[in-house]
């Protein structure tokens, strides 16, 4: 066999290693072009957008252009003194039955809850009886009280009476307004409260209880702070439901916000609709300052129940405006 043409190998030596491969030109990275990330078209919701739009547009078109809304005399009653009695009346009687209210619906609440059958039976009959009926009923049913009963008395049940007085000197139009809206309130309020304390976790309770701490010690600094994150919102939809509600006063011959317009609109019949529109604005406004003071109250019986608290209107607003600055410096550098 003859051997081809190479380089001869002599036995036991190693072969020759392979010729390393020359260095050939550095490789330049290209640069890299950047992409804006496009976001998913959705074109259902800016057509669903864009009807909305055009829906409010059309309601506000509505509003400004007809002639029948007089606005011409909207601004002339919006701040004449005879409104702004009648809504000072209004602030009144929605502050005292508010309070009043409060207050009977916690004491009905530990009522329920209570062991002793007599006062959960009282409280369940209370707050069935004030929720069934009317509450126009009850404001009627107070005015003409003193036609029922003349003179109140204190003294022994079925004995002689300590002292008696006239009942139509202590039930003013005020009072009776008050009164029928407290025990209204109180029978809604009170199952709020009971919602809210039987929403604190049971262990809250039985670790209370393992420390030794008194009932009221309990009650007052760990179980009703809790219970006021559940209470809060549900209670203010029952105060804003109060503050409409005080509009039925009118009845009793206490001239609050809409018993002033519905004076002026009865001597005043050409300007029924700008006036209706008066107390619309001013409940409006009422409702939403108190919906204003539920987000903070809110927000301040949140800390330690959330781990970052939610952000105030004003919070928001900064944090847009940052980040569509954020993106307009973006737009400009690309």
């Amino acid at each position: 066999m003859s051997e081809s043409p190479g380089v001869a190998v002599s036995p036991g030596s190693a072969p020759p290693a392979e010729a390393a491969p020359r260095p050939g030109p550095p490789v330049v990275p290209k640069p890299q072009v950047p992409q804006r990330v496009r976001p998913l078209l959705r074109p259902g919701r800016w057509i669903v957008t864009v009807v909305v739009l055009v829906l409010v547009a059309q309601i506000v078109h509505g509003l400004v252009a007809n002639p029948f809304y007089q606005w011409d005399r909207f601004r002339y009653w919006f701040l004449r003194p005879t409104i702004l009695d009648g809504l000072l009346v209004t602030l009144e009687v929605a502050l005292f039955s508010a309070v009043l209210g409060l207050l009977g619906g916690v004491l009905l609440a530990l009522a329920r809850l209570s062991p002793s059958p007599v006062l959960r039976a009282v409280s369940w009959l209370y707050t069935w009886l004030f929720r069934s009926v009317p509450l126009i009923v009850i404001l009627l049913f107070l005015y003409n009280f003193s036609a029922l009963y003349r003179t109140l008395s204190v003294g022994v049940p079925f004995g002689p009476a300590f002292f008696s007085f006239d009942e139509s000197r202590l039930a003013t139009d005020m009072a009776v307004a008050v009164i029928g809206l407290s025990l209204n309130e109180a029978a809604y309020a009170s199952e709020v409260v009971r919602g809210g304390i039987l929403s604190v976790d049971q262990g809250q309770h039985e670790a209370a209880a393992a420390l030794g701490l008194p009932k009221r010690y309990r009650f007052a600094k760990i179980v009703f702070p809790q219970a006021l994150r559940s209470i809060t919102p549900n209670y203010v939809n029952q105060l804003i439901g109060l503050i409409k509600g005080t509009s039925l006063v009118f009845y009793v011959s206490l001239l609050d916000l809409f018993g002033s317009v519905q004076s002026m609109g009865s001597t005043y019949p050409g300007d029924i609709v700008p006036l209706l529109l008066v107390a619309t604005a001013w409940y409006l406004i009422l409702t939403s300052v108190v919906s204003v003071i539920q987000f903070y109250v809110e927000r301040y019986y949140s800390r330690g129940a959330l781990r970052t608290l939610p952000p105030t209107p004003l919070q928001r607003l900064r944090t847009g405006l940052g980040d569509l600055r954020a993106r307009v410096r973006k737009e400009t550098a690309i």
